[in-house]
């Protein structure tokens, strides 16, 4: 969910009038453009004014001696005297008639009496027309005076004006072009703020974080004692596990200003400008002190420097190097945090974990059982959950699960209800989103022919047979031949319990049951098909990580030889490898002696219980998907006895 946000003072973030969203700003065409907008308004009201004056009738215009005429014919019903202009009504024939208007002109400074006298109107026959003097006021007589002349030059102004503006806008883009585009999470909005409570999980990681909100709250009682709160707080964590949301957790708790912006903000085209927008975020929080900067995504400018790539001048390191200046410029008091959050601790530049900067480093791990099932709870607090609905089972089938997946099987299983028109989630809807998540929606359209609808069926028959029979696997819980994601069908294994640590039994185990599908192809067929190609990606990985990483191979003993990292230098990785080209052999070597040791006990096992594979193929091409209950009744009618959490498994043995 996007959180709204505010705008802190002196951020640029006003998009330009008439511009789509992520366009260029061109102001040269801006300019023209409105140009042309004002040009076609004012056409289109002068057309419309003239054919309007055009359409309307205009009253005659007649001499005051006819005037005097009509009067003395008595045709004139009414005169309207305004100033020196006269409005005359005439009479009409027949009643319902229009009466006829009709406008002349009398003697200036002479009474209209005096005037019509002179042309024999007597004052008689004045009488029987009905005479009203309407003088001009000031106000009205200086408008129709002056509106001629004002009217074109207001306009005028408020086109130049609004012309300068434009070029104004334009021109100042240059000045706010380092300003920072950090994001303020004003204390005051509750409908924004988050606290500990709403961060299920992550026990140890709060804890560590209470001391931060104390010193927000109280920075006295630790500057007396001579205490030095940490100036800058790192948290580290797999995607998705709640950096960001522990962050904001914080500033909910201290009630404090939250100021967030992403690494990727700071650099731009132009040398300087992140360096800039550096210097613009610590004066924004040091001014709303006590306040905590959030910077995620931290490792898009805090890598090592010194790589060779950019120079001295490079954008990026500018800007690492004024962070590291802002952050140790700081006083004890200063009542500023820095929190950042990475996924990749290990590229960061040492001077951004030294003491006085990050000095203080949190880890935010996977949730394990307990932790899943509290953020799942959280993730349902708005969700109407059915009867059957039991979300401790849940957090059991999610090993492996982070907080952002939990939260979007919760909403994937909302849309499950919502598309067949059910009002509550049921406990179906929540475990065909755990499948969606982990390997996508399901293909029933990818329809497959008998032909390889068989072998998918004995190829995942292959896998969860070879991990039901071996010791140390996980246990099977569900098999499909259903097409999900890029996966012609899958066998489902997960631990009864969270493992934070594996051995080497379990992983030759793991490595024959992911071969158990390349062997049952081979074993019953007699020929190989491309639906292994995945399995042997994996199992090869493994297996030489087992012999390179975790020193997990007699041969070659305990010795790391390989790592996770490397430089990465113009989009291809340079690996400094230590070891010699015997040494390599000899690793190529051990990881072929693992994989082919496990490919003969997946085999024995197909062997030994080729009816139990026969059955379960069977059963997967009449119904396609097989759950846990099914598939052990199965294994024991074959004498295969199903694993189950009692069972004590000796991992070190």
């Amino acid at each position: 969910m996007e959180t709204p946000h505010t705008t802190p003072p002196g951020s640029d973030h006003k998009e330009q009038p008439g511009r789509e969203p992520g366009q260029k700003f061109e102001p040269g065409r801006q300019f023209w453009m409105n140009l042309l907008v004002i040009f076609l308004i004012l056409f289109g009201l002068t057309s419309a004014f003239s054919y309007m004056a055009e359409r309307g009738e205009k009253p005659e215009d007649i001499t005051l001696s006819q005037v005097a005429a009509d009067i003395i014919d008595n045709k004139i019903e009414r005169i309207a005297i305004e100033g020196d202009a006269l409005i005359l009504t005439y009479k009409t024939e027949h009643e319902g008639d229009t009466p006829v208007e009709k406008h002349a002109k009398k003697e200036r400074a002479t009474a209209l009496s005096e005037s019509l006298a002179n042309y024999g109107v007597s004052g008689e026959q004045l009488r029987n027309a009905k005479v009203e003097v309407a003088e001009e006021g000031g106000f009205r007589f200086w408008f129709v005076t002056l509106a001629p002349f004002m009217f074109p030059l207001v306009f005028i102004l408020i086109l130049l004006w609004f012309l300068t503006r434009q070029v104004k806008g334009a021109g100042m883009q240059a000045f706010t072009f380092g300003q920072s585009k950090a994001r303020m999470i004003d204390p005051a909005d509750k409908s924004q703020q988050i606290t500990f409570k709403d961060v299920a999980g992550a026990k140890e990681a709060k804890e560590e974080l209470t001391e931060i909100v104390d010193f927000l709250k109280n920075p006295k009682k630790f500057i007396d004692i001579g205490a030095r709160i940490p100036k800058g707080v790192l948290l580290m964590g797999a995607p998705g596990t709640g950096k960001t949301l522990l962050a904001r957790a914080v500033s909910g708790e201290a009630n404090v200003p939250f100021f967030t912006i992403s690494g990727s903000e700071f650099v731009e085209l132009f040398v300087g400008v992140g360096a800039s927008r550096v210097r613009d975020l610590f004066k924004m929080a040091k001014k709303a002190a006590p306040a905590i900067i959030f910077i995620d995504e931290i490792d898009a400018v805090g890598r090592v420097r010194g790589t060779g790539v950019g120079g001295g001048n490079d954008e990026r390191e500018q800007t690492l190097n004024q962070i590291l200046v802002e952050m140790d410029g700081f006083e004890p008091n200063e009542k500023v945090i820095i929190m950042a959050a990475t996924n990749r601790p290990d590229v960061l530049d040492p001077a951004l974990l030294r003491p006085g900067r990050f000095d203080r480093r949190v880890t935010i791990d996977l949730p394990d059982r307990d932790d899943r099932e509290a953020i799942l709870n959280v993730h349902s607090r708005k969700k109407p959950l059915g009867e059957d609905a039991n979300l401790h089972t849940i957090a059991e089938r999610t090993v492996g699960f982070s907080g952002a997946d939990l939260q979007n099987l919760m909403n994937e299983a909302a849309i499950l209800a919502a598309r067949e028109n059910r009002k509550k989630i049921t406990q179906f809807d929540i475990i065909r989103s755990i499948e969606k998540v982990m390997l996508g929606p399901e293909r029933r359209s990818h329809v497959l022919s008998k032909k390889e609808k068989e072998i998918t069926a004995y190829h995942e028959a292959g896998h969860a047979l070879v991990g039901s029979v071996l010791e140390h696997s996980d246990p099977v819980h569900k098999i499909s031949i259903i097409s999900r994601g890029r996966a012609a069908g899958y066998t489902l294994t997960l631990p009864f319990d969270d493992k934070h640590m594996q051995s080497r039994k379990q992983f030759y185990d793991e490595i024959a049951k992911t071969l158990g599908g390349y062997v049952a192809e081979e074993m019953v067929f007699g020929d190989i098909t491309t639906g292994a190609s995945n399995d042997l990606q994996v199992l090869s990985a493994l297996a030489r990580n087992m012999v390179s990483r975790w020193g997990m191979s007699d041969k070659i003993g305990p010795i790391a030889l390989d790592s996770d990292g490397g430089r990465t230098m113009f989009g291809s990785g340079v690996g400094d490898r230590g070891y010699s080209e015997k040494i390599a052999a000899d690793i190529d070597a051990e990881v072929t002696n693992i994989i082919n040791d496990a490919y003969k006990r997946a085999k024995q096992v197909m062997v030994t219980h080729r009816k139990a594979l026969d059955a379960i193929a069977k059963k997967l091409v009449e119904v396609e998907t097989l759950e846990r209950d099914e598939f052990e009744k199965i294994l024991i009618l074959n004498g295969i006895e199903p694993k189950k959490r009692e069972i004590d498994v000796e991992l070190f043995g």
